[in-house]
């Protein structure tokens, strides 16, 4: 690949004189400024912005790590992060963790010997990875995503999952429910075991909510899931079989929606079924999918934004605000909408 010096010699100039065209082009009288784009376009010269960025001791990039780079959620989060980004002329890179701890881990390993300006970080554990705090005590801010911070010093981007739960709740209460299970997985994951709590909290507890951990949260473990709640509940008495199924991402939702229509189980009028995201495929599946609406872009959008107030010289690494927003209950035909 050519050079600036290729450039220089082939313009018959000075490297300085190059280096301020191309980043002080003002300074420069336009015959040359001339006379080095004839060059450049005739060699194809390509300036490395990694290299001048790490002389010049700033970077343009941000690093997410996010749990699933195959939920469409995330792909919504991530598009409203490169929104934000672009506009600051930022490039931001994509992890995917996978949800498993140990990979999560590998990745904030090789950040740590990357030129990034930060980390968005949707942590698979509720406690921070270790390797998480070692960024922060080095200078690279790290933001939460799409989760709650544990500390009050670590800024985050989040919704109210508890309200989520609640939301569907008093919905299926109102519908007559009183019987439902909620399929997630880890049970243990935070947004998982809040939505849980928040299903659980509505009308004062009038909810019988059974929780199934399911493989997963992709629309495979969805099926499993339902194939197993309908496989239990067919040797029950009829007063004692759930007549909900809430799901921890519109994903399992859509899912277990395949397995009933599979089975020939009808939806909602013998089986009611709830998803959460609202991701765009739910409200043209074959049953138009009840779900709880994220601000999915904002988050995005709203994390590189606390992000850049940690950025630049000066700039504190830690401290911060937790930003939490508010889900909405969007109910359409698979709760009888």
């Amino acid at each position: 690949m050519a050079g600036i010096k290729d450039v220089a010699r082939l313009a018959g100039v000075s490297v300085g004189t190059v280096s301020n065209v191309l980043n002080r082009p003002a300074s420069v009288s336009p015959l040359l400024r001339e006379r080095v784009g004839r060059a450049i376009d005739e060699l194809g010269f390509v300036r490395n912005e990694s290299a001048r960025h790490l002389r010049a001791g700033v970077s343009q990039t941000i690093a997410a790590v996010v749990l699933d780079v195959a939920n469409p959620f995330f792909t919504d989060v991530v598009s409203g992060a490169e929104q934000a980004a672009d506009a600051d002329d930022t490039l931001v890179v994509v992890c995917n963790s996978g949800g498993d701890p140990q990979r999560e881990g590998r990745h904030l390993a090789r950040l740590e010997g990357q030129p990034v300006m930060g980390v968005l970080l949707t942590p698979v554990l509720d406690e921070l990875n270790p390797l998480a705090q070692r960024l922060r005590d080095r200078g690279t801010p790290v933001v939460l995503l799409d989760r709650v911070s544990p500390q009050a010093d670590l800024p985050s981007v989040a919704v109210d999952d508890r309200r989520g739960g609640r939301l569907v709740g008093d919905h299926l209460l109102e519908r007559g429910h009183r019987d439902v299970v909620l399929v997630g997985a880890p049970l243990g994951m935070r947004q998982v075991r809040e939505r849980l709590e928040g299903l659980r909290a509505a009308g004062d507890g009038a909810l019988r909510v059974q929780a199934v951990e399911s493989r997963g949260m992709s629309v495979r473990a969805g099926a499993q899931a339902a194939a197993g709640v309908l496989d239990a509940q067919r040797d029950r008495p009829a007063g004692e079989r759930a007549t909900a199924l809430v799901c921890a991402n519109d994903l399992l939702a859509l899912g277990a929606l395949n397995e009933c229509l599979r089975r020939g189980v009808r939806v909602p009028e013998d089986l009611a079924l709830v998803g959460y995201d609202d991701i765009d495929f739910v409200a043209t599946a074959p049953v138009p999918l009840t779900s709880v609406r994220q601000p999915r872009q904002q988050l995005g959008r709203a994390a590189v934004e606390l992000l850049m107030e940690h950025v630049g010289p000066g700039s504190p690494t830690h401290g911060g605000r937790q930003v939490v927003y508010q889900p909405d209950l969007v109910v359409r035909a698979s709760t009888g909408g």
